[in-house]
């Protein structure tokens, strides 16, 4: 679940609070505050760590099981090693971007786009803004479907069991969809992430719940048949053509790589360590820590998945209906599933607001429906600040990422685009270019070769995957009405 920026901003203030006299250690900073002036940074290798776990593991992993079925017992898995080496490698060298210069005494980003401003300058600053708030809006609508097909499948495994199967319980998705907005036009509200905190604690337990209870119905498909379903090259020609092996296998890419989506907070959650040593050194362990955790958690998941169900295995494990029982347990699964993109959902998208807001106040300062605030007494409570700005923007943000689900209510092929758009730029373009201009490394030289081929691949792969998710979504298309979505 993809939560980590909580807590790279929490008990952050402004360097100029702190004009204390104090006494310097040698890397700068003092016993109570950083070099930069903020409170002293505690976080260790394993708070590092768990964090991206975290933040890692989420909806993208109920769609390994169906990825592994597009590709086969040889390249499903080996597919999935290949990207978690891509992305520790990428992360290593993510991380060495923390400090601008000097790895010790060098300036601080405290995000992705403060690293990217630092060592890459003003053009790809705004490129990276495009491309990461445009996936942040493109995960809204991700989330947005996986959740209302969650909400349903609750409804369906009842209904299943009350029928004995009998009955195909089909039902309406918007009514889910429409719901799920209007629980995300009230938590919107909360102003930012330092008031998510609690709602980031929730949803984390939740992503764990789900994901363990799929990997645990995997393994007791298997032990029950005694049978390992599947084959070496994935799902044969006949249950699909041909072409549409080609795109799925494509797109099977994509949902990999959006499961692998992390690199775009690993600088906000660098920013939560402490020195020494240097937060390059420790961000490496972690990345290197929870890269392992998370390829073990997801090659169980995809591969006994894979193994239960061989050609059939469904788009989204839980929901799909591969297992029918136990009914209550596959309620819990997926009631944890919209509890946990409920906060999801808002840590993605308070960066988004935050960045709209921010630049709508510095446009029109004096506009008093921009900027005021209008104090809402709470009995028991601090009273609400509400800015009508924020209220009439948030509303209308959810509202369009609701009606944009309702329209394309694809969960593989969104995720697989997802995956595509995001993974490329973020996870290896703009690290690698940040790291060669931080480094220095002369153009044309072997270091840079090698890293120049890692990039070119890594396009290739992306541009494969979100060709093979456009064609899904153009094939949904032609079989889906608009808003009259049903399963």
């Amino acid at each position: 679940m993809k939560m980590a920026e909580n807590a790279a901003t929490k008990n952050h203030f402004p360097p100029q609070v702190f004009s204390v006299s104090v006494d310097m250690p040698s890397q700068g900073g003092s016993k109570w505050f950083d070099d930069d002036g903020r409170v002293r940074r505690t976080g260790t290798v394993w708070t590092a760590s768990a964090h991206i776990i975290t933040a890692v593991i989420g909806s993208g992993v109920l769609s390994l099981a169906w990825a592994v079925a597009q590709l086969g017992w040889i390249a499903g898995p080996a597919v999935m090693f290949l990207f978690s080496l891509v992305t520790y490698f990428t992360s290593s060298l993510l991380a060495v971007c923390y400090r601008t210069g000097d790895p010790v005494n060098g300036k601080r980003n405290y995000t992705y786009m403060d690293a990217v401003r630092s060592n890459l300058g003003g053009g790809m600053v705004k490129i990276c803004g495009y491309v990461q708030y445009l996936n942040l809006f493109g995960v809204a609508i991700g989330y947005t479907i996986a959740a209302s097909i969650s909400m349903m499948a609750v409804k369906r495994s009842n209904c299943f069991h009350k029928t004995g199967g009998k009955d195909p319980c089909h039902m309406n998705a918007n009514p889910y969809m429409i719901a799920f907005g209007i629980a995300e036009i009230i938590f919107s509200q909360i102003p930012d992430f330092e008031k998510l905190w609690w709602l980031s604690i929730v949803a984390a337990v939740m992503s764990f719940t789900y994901s363990s209870i799929g990997l645990g119905l995997g393994i007791a498909k298997v032990a029950e048949t005694g049978n390992i379903q599947g084959s070496l090259t994935g799902i044969s020609i006949g249950t699909v053509t041909e072409t549409q092996k080609i795109w799925r296998s494509f797109q099977a890419l994509g949902d990999i790589a959006f499961a692998y989506s992390f690199s775009i907070i690993l600088i906000e959650i660098q920013d939560t360590v402490k020195s020494p040593p240097t937060e390059a050194k420790t961000m490496k362990k972690a990345s290197l820590i929870s890269v392992s955790v998370t390829t073990l958690f997801y090659m169980l998941c995809g591969c006994f998945g894979y193994a239960a169900f061989g050609d059939m295995s469904p788009g989204n494990l839980l929901t799909g209906f591969g297992f029918y029982n136990p009914y209550w347990l596959l309620d819990i699964a997926n009631v944890a599933i919209v509890i946990h993109l409920v906060g999801a959902y808002q840590v993605f998208c308070q960066p988004l607001f935050a960045f709209i807001e921010k630049t709508a106040a510095q446009r029109f300062p004096d506009s008093e429906f921009i900027t005021k605030e209008i104090k809402i007494p709470i009995p028991g409570s601090r009273s609400y600040n509400l800015n009508l700005f924020r209220l009439v923007f948030r509303t209308i943000f959810v509202i369009l990422t609701t009606l944009i689900s309702m329209l394309l209510p694809f969960f593989n092929d969104i995720v697989g685009l997802l995956g595509a758009l995001g993974f490329w730029p973020l996870t290896v373009y703009f690290p690698v270019e940040m790291y060669i201009a931080q480094k220095k490394i002369p153009k044309w030289s072997t270091r840079w070769l090698c890293l120049q081929i890692l990039n070119a691949t890594c396009l290739i792969i992306t541009i494969a995957a979100a060709t093979g998710s456009v064609a899904g979504v153009v094939g949904d298309l032609k079989t889906v009405k608009p808003f009259q979505t049903s399963y």
